[in-house]
């Protein structure tokens, strides 16, 4: 009668969402080729390669954060293993382009099924998998019945139970119990997290505390640091100067570091801001609001090449006025471009991480903590507790209450040198500690699944 209840509860939820999910479809044109992968129905090409797989291991991630974890994993894996083949699901678009990146020419890329028993069936008939990991909080109650069922082994890895879910888990025990003792192994971040999902009614003997593997997804990019150094170099923003960089911004955020900004400016002349908000689609409102501010903007999007000659090099839009304006009122640089977080974090003296003044959640602040910047959060790092946890206890970051707190750290980090430099220290070091869970929880994983000749 549960089973029964969950496929019809679930129907309903899917036909209630299919309208907005096909017109997202359409918008991002993401995975329309291969919608029939979500019905357990592959390309024949695809299916030609999973009948050739023995033995493969099937891992599902859905968050570009959860894909680098997988990512992260697999490789730890099969440097133990190295005939180890794959298959990586997703469920998005965005989580299909990320896991491009992560899969190796032998493994296989598909589309996550949906969650009736006919579409789950037809995957396994056709992928037969060593084992099933999931990541963090993906809870597929029919797949995992299905896997149990079956025989096959199953993971729950980086395992989290967010504040806001934890009340639902509890209220549900009598559901999500059962689901939940079908794991062979949990691997969960915190102390926290275990004692939420045995209150869930997970079993607590199958249950290990790792600690966060985002400590291991964390990694430098010397690449990228360079060729931002070289681009902030150019723009007045090189070792000489403070760089206050707000990281993966959320609206509402990028307007109270202006505010900042513009109050220290005049005290502090040698800072300088710059902002990476979260969503590079949403530049243009940024561009706004710095402009808004009383500040030119300079976009790295619209950056022109270095002439090797020695030419003209000025920003694409930039006026020689503007860069030979007094240096009393530099302009704010806008990243607007993707993939380069990790070459400004390593470039920045003081970082605010995004999405926990204004958003509830935060960002990644494992990053710029690595990268030896003097970090601050707002209150609001829902989404990385137990990370949160370390790193406080470690004196790795700053966290503040509101946007006045927030501008004291600023001034307080701006006016000392030696204090911001001791703080990014002591941030590198902390995340360099805690280091090593992914090779870890690999070690485990591979012991506990079957052998395969």
């Amino acid at each position: 009668m549960r089973w029964w209840l969950y496929n019809v509860l679930f129907a309903v939820a899917y036909a209630v969402m299919l309208p907005q999910f096909l017109l997202r479809m359409k918008r991002r044109g993401g995975y329309r080729s291969r919608m029939g992968d979500r019905f357990g129905r592959y390309p024949s090409d695809v299916l030609a390669r999973l009948r050739q797989m023995q033995g493969a291991v099937w891992i599902h991630a859905v968050s570009v954060g959860e894909v680098y974890v997988a990512g992260q994993m697999m490789r730890a894996m099969r440097a133990r293993e190295p005939g180890l083949r794959f298959v990586f699901s997703t469920t998005s678009s965005t989580g299909w382009r990320e896991a491009e990146k992560q899969v190796g020419p032998a493994d296989v890329l598909v589309y996550n099924p949906l969650d009736f028993p006919l579409c789950v069936r037809r995957a396994l008939d056709a992928i037969r998998p060593r084992a099933l990991i999931l990541t963090e909080s993906e809870i597929w109650p029919t797949l995992i019945r299905a896997c149990h069922r079956r025989g096959v082994p199953l993971f729950l890895v980086n395992a989290r139970v967010s504040d806001r879910s934890a009340p639902g888990y509890r209220r549900l025990r009598f559901w999500f119990g059962p689901v939940l003792r079908m794991f062979s192994s949990i691997l969960a971040q915190s102390e926290t997290d275990k004692r939420r999902l045995v209150d869930a009614g997970a079993d607590p003997e199958r249950i290990d505390v790792t600690g966060s593997f985002k400590f291991d997804v964390a990694v430098r990019n010397p690449v990228k640091e360079q060729e931002v150094a070289a681009f902030l170099a150019h723009m007045d923003c090189g070792p000489a100067r403070t760089v206050l960089l707000g990281g993966s911004t959320w609206p509402g955020e990028d307007a109270a570091l202006l505010r900042i900004y513009r109050r220290l400016r005049p005290r502090y002349p040698d800072l300088r801001l710059v902002l990476v908000p979260r969503h590079f689609e949403k530049a243009d409102a940024v561009q706004a609001e710095i402009e808004r501010a009383g500040f030119a903007c300079v976009r790295k999007s619209k950056e022109m090449p270095r002439d090797p000659t020695g030419g003209d090099s000025r920003p694409m839009g930039m006026h020689h006025s503007l860069l030979e304006r007094d240096p009393s009122a530099p302009p704010v640089i806008l990243a607007d471009t993707t993939g380069e977080l990790m070459g400004f974090y390593g470039n920045a003296q003081i970082v605010f991480v995004g999405k926990s003044l204004c958003e509830h959640g935060a960002q990644n602040m494992i990053e710029p903590c690595l990268c030896g910047a003097a970090t601050v959060v707002g209150p609001y790092t829902e989404n990385f507790r137990p990370v949160m946890s370390d790193l406080l206890e470690a004196g790795a970051l700053v966290q503040v209450p509101n946007e006045m707190a927030l501008a004291s750290e600023i001034e307080r980090l701006a006016g000392d040198a030696e204090v911001r430099n001791m703080l990014g220290a002591r941030g590198t070091a902390s995340v360099l500690r805690r280091k090593g869970v992914v090779d870890r929880s690999a070690v485990a994983l591979l012991n506990a699944m079957p052998h395969h000749a």
